[in-house]
């Protein structure tokens, strides 16, 4: 399918497909994502003109990923431009654009460690700093749903609205993450995983310290607002 776009959008969409190829290939150089699961996506926002949103083809490998392979799709998950079909993830997606207007950026995986703590319905304690540093607290496991419909958008929204976390681990299934921007989004799965090992591999060593909620409140202001800037 193929549309016609105003010059500004169509620039917009074509940044947005060469952008994601990169990022997808973020997530394999990071180890989070094998074979053809996982997905990033990209809001466009047109002045004057609805919202749509940028994402990974169904089914396609990643070293076959380019960008014209990227679907083009409004935000009650519809194709309007691409010649593929969209992620299987595609509705959830849809449900966090929206239902969250100042997400820009939306990330999949099913990285191993971040997983394996969704397989035991557990959320991430905050016992790193790092974790106080980006997630601002613990990263919160997310209700069971099922592919097909936008249940695993509702869970999303529902569980990340008003917390502080980009990611949250939905149930039996993998990390979800979202971000001001696709590229935001993916840090914050690269940034679930690593915590995600590393709180692992402290839990098989005993019993990790939890830091004090102060404490995390002042890294995360920190951080948020001061490294960096």
């Amino acid at each position: 399918m193929t549309s016609e776009f105003s010059a500004e959008r169509a620039a917009q969409i074509s940044a947005a497909r060469q952008e994601l190829v990169a990022l997808h290939q973020a997530l394999v150089t990071n180890h989070l994502v094998v074979w053809t699961g996982g997905n990033v996506s990209a809001r466009i926002v047109t002045a004057g003109e609805t919202d749509l949103f940028v994402i990974k083809p169904s089914g396609v490998s990643y070293e076959d990923l380019d960008a014209a392979a990227m679907v083009v799709c409004d935000l009650d998950g519809n194709v309007v431009d691409g010649t593929r079909s969209p992620s299987s993830d595609t509705a959830a997606h849809a449900y966090v654009y929206r239902n969250m207007p100042a997400v820009g950026g939306v990330v999949h995986t099913h990285s191993n460690y971040a997983s394996a703590w969704a397989a035991r319905g557990e959320s991430i304690p905050c016992v790193l700093t790092a974790q106080a540093d980006e997630f601002g607290g613990e990263i919160p496991i997310g209700p069971f749903a099922i592919i097909g419909d936008d249940s695993i958008g509702r869970g999303i929204v529902e569980t990340l609205t008003g917390h502080r976390s980009p990611a949250v681990l939905m149930q039996n299934h993998g990390v979800f993450t979202i971000g001001a921007t696709a590229k935001a989004a993916v840090k914050a799965a690269v940034m679930c995983e690593d915590v995600a090992k590393s709180t692992h591999l402290a839990v098989q060593l005993g019993s990790p310290k939890q830091i004090a909620q102060a404490d995390i409140d002042a890294l995360y202001k920190r951080y948020q607002n001061v490294y960096g800037k």
